[in-house]
């Protein structure tokens, strides 16, 4: 009986394909004889898994999944080896696609994590560039030079940006170049003399007279666009004119040319509000940003030579670089540039991420933060009216950009439906 056994394991070893038929006679043969006493004590066992540790033949432990696996590769080309690899593989890039899903199902989960840093990163910027540029200011007086440095480290930022795919430049023509140049023009003197107001007052108080822009929008939108305005709207807007009203009365910085600048730059982001809407076109805002930079910057640079030309000449650089020294001097002009930029290019990233009612309590938030670092960092005195002045302006801002959004987001329910 023995030497039968290791006859059939010696078979089984070196003549893997004749496996299977010795299998079926070995049961053929175990039917036929089952009364015989041989069958009692000796059955053949069917081949075990690796888990059951195979058979023990003449005390040897055989590996039958090895066995089975290398005759169905002769016989079968290796078809079925592959087909108990492949739930294998298939489980292992199961595992690698349901750990992609997780790396970026993780901002699709939480996405208020990526605006929120878009906002935080929008106030950040805007404050250090309102705190840098009044520090500039303090030692060299020349607005209307500071915005050109604003706008051409701007455009430096956005040329080495094309050139990398950064985003990749998109095409303009002749007829797009027209439509972007009212909107370049306004932005450029919108610009210009806001950066006289900061120069000639305290940040806070021009920022309390630019909460006014909101006025300007309604009124050229009722007045110039022929939109009809809700008379909520106007409500909304009362608190704004009296609160900046009291706050300028007794604002201890205030002077007409502050004053008036301020005034003059709300018209003219007014006005770029309505080109803008008019220049509709399928380019991102990023790129239409851009070009709207390198046309600002020609637009001011002419003013800026005619106004500060022969004063910075004279003795403007030599000032400043005297006070601060030369390197100070140019990695400020450099920074508040970039931060001018930055800010602006988050708050229009920002604008598309949110709903119009986020952004716009998002703008008076911001407003808010400028003026209180503002006046920590600069230590200005202001008296207890101009506190309460400002802050009725900073609520009536708020109640007019809730109102206004929620009227948006209506007409655009009503164009759906």
């Amino acid at each position: 009986m023995e030497s039968r056994v290791l006859l059939r394991a010696t078979a089984n070893v070196v003549g893997v394909p004749r496996l299977r038929r010795p299998i079926g006679a070995i049961h053929r043969h175990q039917f036929s004889t089952a009364s015989s006493s041989s069958s009692s004590s000796f059955s053949v066992k069917p081949i075990g898994g690796l888990g059951e540790g195979g058979n023990l033949i003449s005390g040897r432990q055989l590996r039958p999944i090895l066995l089975l696996d290398s005759s169905s590769s002769a016989i079968n080309g290796g078809g079925e080896k592959r087909e108990i690899l492949k739930p294998v593989r298939a489980a292992a890039a199961e595992g690698g696609d349901t750990a992609g899903q997780a790396k970026v199902g993780f901002l699709a989960k939480y996405p208020w994590l990526v605006t929120g840093f878009f906002f935080f990163m929008w106030y950040f910027l805007n404050v250090i560039f309102n705190i840098l540029n009044k520090k500039i200011y303090n030692y060299f007086p020349y607005p209307y030079f500071v915005s050109v440095i604003h706008l051409f480290v701007g455009v430096v930022y956005c040329l080495i940006s094309w050139s990398v795919g950064l985003p990749k430049r998109a095409p303009i023509d002749a007829n797009l170049l027209k439509v972007l140049i009212p909107v370049a023009v306004c932005h450029a003197l919108g610009h210009v003399t806001s950066n006289v107001s900061f120069a000639a007052v305290a940040v806070s108080f021009t920022h309390t007279i630019k909460a006014l822009e909101p006025f300007f929008n309604a009124a050229a939108s009722q007045f110039i666009m022929g939109q009809s305005i809700p008379i909520t709207l106007w409500l909304s807007l009362a608190p704004v004119v009296l609160g900046v009203a009291m706050a300028s009365l007794t604002e201890l910085s205030f002077n007409w040319l502050g004053f008036i600048s301020a005034m003059i730059s709300n018209i003219s982001f007014t006005y770029r509000s309505i080109f803008s809407k008019k220049a509709m076109t399928d380019m991102d805002s990023t790129n239409v940003y851009a070009y709207i930079s390198i046309i600002a910057l020609f637009v001011c640079i002419p003013p800026a030579i005619i106004v500060e030309g022969p004063k910075l000449l004279n003795h403007g650089f030599a000032d400043a670089i005297a006070k601060v020294g030369m390197t100070k001097f140019v990695t400020d002009l450099f920074w508040v540039g970039m931060f001018y930029h930055l800010y602006n290019q988050l708050a229009t990233n920002t604008l598309e991420r949110v709903a119009p009612l986020t952004h716009a309590v998002g703008n008076v938030l911001k407003r808010v933060f400028v003026i209180g670092f503002s006046i920590v960092i600069f230590g200005n005195q202001i008296s207890t009216q101009t506190g309460i002045g400002t802050g009725i302006a900073i609520a009536g801002v708020a109640m007019y950009s809730v109102i206004k959004a929620k009227i948006e987001e209506e007409k655009r329910q009503g164009k759906k439906a």
